[in-house]
């Protein structure tokens, strides 16, 4: 089994003791969720019970300005703020289900209320959890599948959403076509993302939502690669953006 992580330049640490210094890297990709994981654990979190259609209705939401959740990626998160501490202990002691989604434009003027999110999100599962001695949380998440929020819920410090799932599917045809865009990005990855490094045994999937999720782009431009309909549309708009950025002719 491949222990790499998706990195650049610098290698991470498999300690969450020592996340604050690698939080400004996206540890992306299904592999990074089989690293030092328990054994219950060491699966992908779309295996741990979490069919698509069996999520609950009911999820809490982190809000963010543009970090995001790609399905079959993972990400670590530092959990500071109070209210999304107590987000985090209660999913521990639930279903570990927490909700990614962006914050629209000009939500600083309201941030510490309940500023308005776009409505297309990811739900992953807490993977794995680490709580500091001063309540601060390291946890990761492992994207599950796209959501979207039907209504919001104020009555508890962080926000809660009564959310239907939105999940991605592939047809054969679809698989064929994506292998053949992998072979495409993985030409455009060294001119556009230099420096890159992507472990070995990645999936077409793992890959795409991985760069999708790594790279850096605007914010906006990110969420239009979460609400594609599925990986081969987001392989698709993820080459397009990559022939912009490394300045090539299509």
């Amino acid at each position: 089994m491949p222990s790499s992580s998706w990195q650049i330049q610098n290698r991470p640490t498999k300690n969450l003791k020592h996340w604050g210094l690698v939080t400004h890297l996206c540890l992306i990709g299904l592999i990074s969720l089989l690293i030092s994981l328990p054994p219950a654990l060491a699966q992908p979190a779309t295996t741990r019970g979490y069919a698509p259609t069996a999520l609950p209705t009911t999820i809490p939401i982190f809000p963010l300005s543009d970090v995001m959740l790609f399905p079959r990626s993972s990400r670590p998160l530092h959990i500071f703020e109070q209210r999304y501490r107590e987000m985090v202990a209660d999913a521990l002691e639930g279903n570990r289900l927490i909700g990614m989604v962006m914050l629209e434009p000009g939500y600083e003027t309201d941030y510490q209320g309940t500023p308005p999110v776009f409505p297309i999100g990811c739900v992953g599962v807490i993977t794995e959890a680490e709580e500091l001695p001063d309540g601060r949380f390291n946890i990761v998440l492992g994207g599950l599948t796209k959501f979207r929020i039907t209504s919001e819920d104020y009555s508890r410090a962080y926000r809660t959403a009564h959310i239907e799932a939105i999940p991605e599917q592939l047809n054969r045809s679809d698989i064929t076509e994506l292998s053949d865009l992998r072979e495409e990005l993985a030409a455009l990855i060294p001119i556009a993302i230099p420096g890159l490094q992507i472990p070995d045994g990645l999936g077409d999937e793992e890959l795409v939502n991985g760069i999708a999720q790594l790279i850096d782009i605007a914010p906006f431009n990110r969420l239009g690669l979460l609400e594609q309909p599925g990986p081969l549309e987001r392989a698709q708009a993820l080459i397009d953006l990559l022939y912009i950025r490394a300045s090539l002719p299509r």
